[in-house]
């Protein structure tokens, strides 16, 4: 099974910029779609990004033009790059592989 351990999360000014990583233990991992979600405080889970195995890339409309996800598969690691950020991109992300979710990092977009 693979397990998944994200980083990468902080601190942050609006405007500002993070990149998270999301490490695979598992060679399987360049061959499925990955995911990142988020989850702001009293809210449902959002789905915020993905790349397939073919490594096309899709986007939730509110993160369009700012967020880019990446896929290294030497590395099994996923990354999602966070530009112009904004306080309502706070949250807990987590990235998914298959049925199997990483335990989160926290961005906090604040000033």
């Amino acid at each position: 099974q693979v397990q998944l351990k994200e980083s990468g999360g902080g601190l942050v000014q609006p405007g500002g910029s993070l990149r998270l990583s999301c490490a695979g233990s598992t060679g399987i991992f360049k061959l499925n779609n990955l995911d990142w979600y988020r989850q702001a405080p009293g809210k449902q889970r959002e789905w915020v990004a993905a790349v397939t195995g073919g490594d096309v890339t899709i986007y939730a409309e509110s993160v369009k033009g700012r967020f880019t996800i990446s896929r290294d598969n030497a590395r099994k690691t996923v990354y999602l790059q966070m530009n112009s950020l904004k306080p309502e991109d706070t949250a807990v992300y987590y990235c998914k592989h298959a049925a199997t979710w990483g335990q989160g990092t926290q961005v906090t977009v604040s000033s």
